[in-house]
């Protein structure tokens, strides 16, 4: 195994006091969440590589996105030693090439949920959720050029269409989000307010767009744009055991939905990644199983060209509330968490997918 060195942060990640947050009935959040043991006999190895874990510790409910070969891991919770999780603005960059990490600015405002985009070598903040006992829907949209270091100010989301968890995809100049939550009070019977609108953004003329809506609300989805076609995988609908199996395709031309091959394993809380024409999707939230944890481990492909699933080697360290993106063909996961809700872990993997024949 190759030598793995982490760039060590000026100082310690201080959490700011925070109203205990609990995400799923009935669980309590841990002040250390602890790793449980790799799910159903998965290790290492099948494509998967552990990486140097995040330097700024624990993070779940963030995004990330990828510029310049470096990965950009964007706001989420973190543990808050008081109890619960606080919502954060630190930026943190993973680079590939040396397995270390670095701060970059922070978000000019803290949010979890946030929905993210590159676009032309810079990052989009289009949006997100942020509060105390209830997180809501922020409007607040910005973007990050890399080469200065520096958050500029754009136009608000439009009023009535914010919201947090969207399934986001890019095409040329545009940013699409479909779906998302503009409510999540952590806790039992808390609100989830989960939406079925869809719309985008233009980075170039700044002007915003709605398009037809989902056929069913969903937020904590899967989302990728794979030719002209926007793919929604998954999610769920008003809460975390309401997971949902389904896969919609927006033709970006024609404006109208279709209902493609359902995934094997319905799920919510995922992570998804596109390498060539195939959309990747790990873990998620809402699993019944005994002894999961509320975890899913399942790694699941969908084939976009063939509408075909395909069953892969699970995560070796299940989880939910992550992010994942591709760079030069592997598929980088990091942080989440490790049980039902707020459990914010450390986790850096890498899965590389097996080139097609």
């Amino acid at each position: 195994m190759r030598r793995r060195t982490v760039l060590t942060l000026a100082s310690a990640i201080a959490l700011a006091p925070a109203v205990p947050a609990q995400a799923h009935p009935g669980h309590t959040v841990p002040t250390t969440p602890t790793l449980p043991p790799a799910g159903s006999g998965a290790a290492y190895g099948s494509g998967w590589e552990p990486l140097a874990p995040i330097a700024g510790g624990p993070r779940q409910e963030h995004s990330v996105a990828a510029v310049g070969g470096r990965i950009y891991v964007m706001g989420g919770i973190l543990p808050n030693p008081a109890g619960g999780v606080t919502t954060t603005d630190r930026v943190e960059v993973y680079d590939p090439r040396h397995d270390s990490w670095s701060q970059a600015a922070p978000l000019p405002v803290a949010m979890n949920h946030p929905n993210v985009a590159a676009v032309g070598g810079r990052l989009y903040v289009l949006g997100g959720l942020s509060g105390g006992a209830s997180w809501q829907a922020l409007r607040d949209s910005f973007v990050y050029d890399p080469r200065t270091d520096r958050w500029t100010t754009l136009p608000p989301v439009p009023a009535g269409t914010e919201r947090g968890s969207a399934a986001m995809g890019v095409r040329g100049t545009r940013i699409y989000l479909a779906g998302g939550m503009r409510t999540l009070t952590p806790g039992p019977g808390g609100l989830q307010d989960t939406v079925a609108t869809v719309s985008s953004y233009d980075v170039v003329t700044g002007r915003w767009a709605t398009l037809p809506s989902l056929p069913e609300a969903r937020d904590h989805v899967g989302g990728a744009i794979v030719g002209g076609t926007f793919y929604v995988l998954g999610g769920r609908d008003r809460g975390q055991v309401n997971v949902r199996d389904t896969v919609y395709a927006l033709d970006l031309n024609s404006g109208r939905w279709t209902r493609r091959a359902p995934m094997p394993t319905p799920r919510g809380g995922i992570a998804s990644a596109v390498v060539g024409d195939r959309i990747y999707t790990f873990g998620g939230e809402g699993n019944p199983a005994e002894g999961s944890n509320s975890i899913f481990a399942e790694n699941e492909v969908y084939d976009t060209r063939n509408d075909r699933w395909h069953r892969l080697a699970p995560m070796p360290r299940p989880r939910h509330g992550t992010a994942a993106v591709a760079v030069g063909g592997t598929i980088y996961i990091p942080g989440g968490g490790n049980l039902g809700g707020g459990a914010p872990v450390d986790v850096n993997d890498a899965y590389r997918p097996t080139p097609r024949r």
